[in-house]
C-alpha cells in the first residue's frame, strides 16, 4: 500500500491532497495561459453604458461556471463566501445568446483571475438584454474600394459621346453650334450630382421606396398618353424648354421591384404562380402602357431585362419559354397590323427598296461606317452628318463615331461597354445583400440590352428602332437616369455599410453564427 505523506500532500510529491498541482510544477493550462498573456490582443475592455460590469468577468465567470456580477445587483456575503467547487454543475449561455455549454467544470479562485488575461482574445458580441446594456452600433464590414476600372469606363463612354455629340452637329444643327453641346454639358452636371448622390445612398431606403417607385412610374407612363405628340409619338412631359420621358424611371422603378421582390421570395421564386407570375404581370403593364404611345423598343428591353433577372434568380426554363412564346404571336400582330411597323420590318430585308423612306438613316449610317475605315476620317471630318443622316448624334451615334474614328472608335466603345458588364457582374457576385446582388444585376443587365439593340440595329442586324446607347447618345432624362443607375452600380460595387442598432446587430450577428459548444477543463 502506498505511504500516506503529511496532511494536505500527495504522495506523488508534486499534487496536494485535492490532485491539483503545486506552484513547484507548472501545469500546461498555466504554461497556456502565460503564452496567451504574452500574445493576446491590446483591446480595451468593453463596459455596459451606465454600469461598472466589465464584460470580461462576465465571460469569465460564464466560462469557468460561476455567477458574474450583473448591473445592479450586490452579491451576498453567503454567495460570495461559496467556494467555485460548492457551485452545483449547471447549463450557462454566453451572452451573446449562441454559445451553449453544460455542467462547466469548476476552477480554483487563482485560476479564475488569470483566466481573466486569456479572455481578452474572446470576441464580445452585442447582446439585447438587462446584462449587457447598450452598446455602440458598429459597422458589419469596411467600404470596400471605389471601382475604378466601372468608373473610368461610365466617364469614358460619356467623354466619347460628348465630343461626337459636338462633332456631328457642329455643322448641321440649325440652332447654333454649340446648342447640343450646351445642353448635354448641362445634363452632363446634373447626371454627375445624382450619380454621386446614389452612389453614396443608403441602398436599403431605396428598398424602402419601391412600392412608392413603382406605382409612380407606372402613373407617369399612364399619364403621358394625354401629352401632345412628338416625331408621332406621346412619350415626353414637356416642362418648358426641358422634356422628361417617364419610361426612364419605370427602367428603375422596375428594377428595384424585381431585386426587392426576387430577394424576399427566395426559394418561392421557382414556383409559378408566387414567384414567376407577379413579376410578369407588373412588367406587362409597363409594357402595355409603353406600347400605347407608341414604343416598342423600351418594352422590349423592359421585357427582356424581366425575363434575365428571373432566370439569374432560378425561375424555371419552361415558364420563361411560354412567356416567349405567349409574346411571340402578340408581337406578330403588333408589327403586322401596324403599317408604318411593316414598312420598318419589310426595310430590315430590302433596304435598297426603302432607300428614300424607311431606310434612308440606315443606309446613311451604313456609308458613314464605311466610310471611316480602320482609322476613320478625323474628329469633325465627317461628310455624312453634313444633314446626310438625320438624328445622327441621338439613336445611331455609333455611325458618326464609325466614319470620325473609324473602326478603332467603334471597338473602343464596345471594348468599353465589355468592362462596363464584367464590373457590374463583378459587383453583383460581391454585393453585401441578395437584394444588392440582383440590383446589380438588373441594371447591369439593362445596359447590356440597351447597348447590344443600339449596335445590332446601327449594323443592320435588327430592324430600325428608337433605343439610345448608354452614356453616349444625346439626351436629356435618359442621361440622367442612366447616370443615376451607374451610381447605384458603383454604390453596389463599393459594398457600403451603415451603422445598424444596437439590437439589430445582436439580432443579424445571432442569426448568422452556428452555435459552438466551449468547454475548459483543469488538469
Amino acid at each position: 500500500m502506498p505511504t500516506q505523506g503529511p496532511a494536505g500532500t500527495d504522495p506523488r510529491g508534486d499534487h496536494d491532497s485535492r490532485g491539483l498541482p503545486t506552484a513547484e510544477a507548472p501545469t500546461p493550462l498555466e504554461l497556456a495561459l502565460a503564452n496567451a498573456r504574452a500574445k493576446r490582443s491590446t483591446r480595451p475592455r468593453v463596459r455596459a453604458a451606465g454600469t461598472g460590469t466589465d464584460f470580461r468577468q462576465q465571460r469569465a465567470a460564464v466560462v469557468v461556471g460561476t455567477p458574474a456580477p450583473m448591473p445592479g445587483v450586490t452579491p451576498t456575503a453567503e454567495s460570495s463566501n461559496r467556494s467555485p467547487q460548492q457551485l452545483p454543475p449547471r447549463s450557462v449561455e454566453r451572452l451573446d445568446g449562441v454559445q451553449r455549454f453544460d455542467n462547466a467544470l469548476p476552477m480554483a479562485p487563482l485560476a479564475q483571475a488569470e483566466l481573466l488575461e486569456l479572455i481578452d482574445s474572446i470576441p464580445i458580441l452585442p447582446h439585447e438584454g438587462p446584462a449587457a446594456g447598450p452598446v455602440a452600433a458598429p459597422r458589419i464590414a469596411e467600404d470596400k474600394p471605389l471601382d475604378t476600372w466601372l468608373l473610368g469606363a461610365v466617364l469614358g463612354l460619356l467623354l466619347i459621346g460628348t465630343i461626337e455629340i459636338f462633332a456631328s452637329t457642329a455643322l448641321s444643327s440649325a440652332a447654333g453650334g454649340n446648342y447640343f453641346l450646351t445642353r448635354q454639358l448641362m445634363w452632363l452636371c446634373v447626371g454627375g450630382v445624382g450619380m454621386w448622390i446614389a452612389a453614396n445612398l443608403d441602398l436599403r431606403w431605396l428598398r424602402r421606396a419601391v412600392y412608392p417607385l413603382l406605382f409612380f412610374a407606372i402613373a407617369a407612363l399612364f399619364a403621358v398618353l394625354v401629352m401632345p405628340r412628338i416625331n408621332g409619338a406621346k412619350r415626353w412631359f414637356l416642362l418648358g424648354p426641358l422634356s422628361f420621358q417617364p419610361v426612364e424611371v419605370a427602367k428603375l422603378a422596375l428594377i428595384v421591384y424585381l431585386a426587392h421582390s426576387i430577394a424576399r421570395k427566395a426559394s418561392k421564386i421557382e414556383t409559378f404562380t408566387i414567384g414567376f407570375v407577379p413579376h410578369l404581370i407588373v412588367a406587362s403593364v409597363m409594357m402595355g402602357a409603353l406600347l400605347l404611345q407608341p414604343d416598342l423598343g423600351s418594352s422590349v428591353v423592359i421585357g427582356a431585362t424581366t425575363l434575365g433577372m428571373l432566370f439569374i434568380a432560378g425561375a424555371r426554363i419552361s415558364y420563361i419559354m411560354t412567356a416567349v412564346l405567349v409574346a411571340l404571336p402578340v408581337g406578330y400582330q403588333l408589327i403586322v397590323g401596324t403599317p408604318w411597323r411593316m414598312q420598318r420590318f419589310l426595310a430590315y430585308f430590302n433596304p435598297e427598296a426603302f432607300s428614300d423612306s424607311e431606310a434612308y438613316q440606315f443606309l446613311q449610317a451604313r456609308i458613314a461606317m464605311g466610310s471611316g475605315g480602320f482609322w476613320g476620317a478625323g474628329l469633325g471630318n465627317g461628310r455624312q452628318s453634313l444633314g446626310y443622316m438625320p438624328e445622327a448624334h441621338n439613336d445611331f451615334i455609333l455611325a458618326p463615331i464609325g466614319e470620325e474614328l473609324g473602326f478603332l472608335g467603334i471597338a473602343v466603345v464596345l471594348l468599353l461597354f465589355v468592362v462596363l458588364i464584367w464590373r457590374g457582374t463583378r459587383a453583383a457576385l460581391r454585393a453585401k445583400d441578395v437584394f444588392s446582388s440582383y440590383l446589380a444585376f438588373g441594371i447591369t443587365m439593362l445596359f447590356a440590352m440597351q447597348a447590344l439593340f443600339n449596335a445590332a440595329v446601327v449594323l443592320g442586324l435588327l430592324p430600325n428602332k428608337g433605343i439610345t446607347l448608354p452614356f453616349v447618345s444625346y439626351g436629356g432624362s435618359s442621361l440622367l437616369a442612366t447616370m443615376v443607375l451607374a451610381g447605384i452600380l458603383i454604390n453596389v460595387g463599393r459594398g457600403r455599410e451603415h451603422a445598424v442598432a444596437p439590437a439589430k446587430v445582436a439580432n443579424h450577428t445571432s442569426a448568422r453564427r452556428r452555435p459552438v459548444r466551449v468547454r475548459v477543463r483543469v488538469l
